[in-house]
């Protein structure tokens, strides 16, 4: 495999509960059932990703990501397969660690900062297809990480007012790494997640994000159902397509990886300009 055709997606919302960790999981899952070689990212100081795919005891692992950036931080040599865990289901994981959050302190008096994990990439990308990275619910120094890192943005949100209004800063924080460091930054989309498409506040949230910013940026067409199966599937380490794979939300999933499958040849908006969202609530 080429480096150059190894494509980068970030889970990205500065908001918490939104579900980034699950649909990294299964996005990445997804994807290597349909025959890629896929490595997930946890960059997550909590470790939900980490510990969602199995390993419940992610404090005690040996060597996390927190490891791996650290000696890029300090300019030591890296072995590039050290740490990856190997998931029944087919994906590689980096697994994260509350280290991280120690080491994201120590980064911001560090040189190039917002390239650590770029250059912990670049040794690893030859080896995949894909890498899917799962980002914590701030837009800190591990989140602007993965944006300098990433291909391609997808943005999972709720649909409930303080999901949609968070989008604009997120957008102005994406425009503003493109224009910085990473001039080929493009947003996928937006993945409506824990949908309750019955309620009018759903309905009318969809509406409202079509409007604000349907002309610019993706919004996926199949919304992910709020399902007690996906948080059941997460306990017990599972992909939802393993747990529950006749379940509408196994089936919302796989038309997300369709699309991103699809969309390799052509996916990708630049969001330039922020905009003020309005909601009833």
């Amino acid at each position: 495999m080429e480096e150059d055709n190894c494509r980068v997606f970030a889970c990205v919302n500065q908001k918490g509960g939104v579900g980034k960790s699950v649909t990294s999981t299964n996005l990445g899952i997804g994807l290597a059932r349909h025959g890629k070689k896929v490595l997930v990212v946890d960059l997550d100081s909590q470790a939900s990703q980490t510990v969602s795919l199995g390993w419940t005891q992610p404090d005690e692992l040996p060597v996390t990501i927190a490891t791996q950036l650290g000696k890029v931080v300090e300019n030591k040599p890296i072995d590039p397969q050290d740490g990856i865990l190997h998931h029944a289901e087919g994906v590689d994981l980096m697994p994260s660690s509350i280290e991280l959050s120690g080491l994201e302190m120590r980064m911001v008096n560090a040189m190039s900062r917002e390239f650590a994990l770029r250059t912990y990439l670049s040794e690893i990308k030859p080896n995949y297809d894909v890498v899917v990275l799962d980002c914590p619910p701030t837009l800190g120094m591990m989140t602007i990480n993965a944006l300098a890192a990433a291909d391609r943005v997808i943005v999972p949100v709720q649909p409930e007012y303080l999901s949609v209004i968070g989008m604009t800063q997120l957008f102005d924080s994406v425009a503003l790494v493109k224009k910085q460091i990473n001039p080929t930054l493009k947003v996928d989309g937006v993945l409506i997640t824990l949908a309750n498409m019955r309620t009018n506040l759903a309905k009318n949230t969809l509406e409202i994000l079509h409007q604000a910013y349907g002309g610019s940026v993706r919004i996926f067409p199949h919304p992910i159902p709020y399902s007690t199966k996906i948080k059941e599937a997460s306990a017990s380490g599972k992909s939802i397509f393993a747990y529950d794979p006749k379940g509408s939300a196994a089936y919302a999933y796989e038309q997300l990886v369709k699309e991103v499958e699809r969309d390799g040849r052509q996916i990708g908006a630049d969001v330039r300009t922020s905009k003020k969202v309005e909601l009833s609530r």
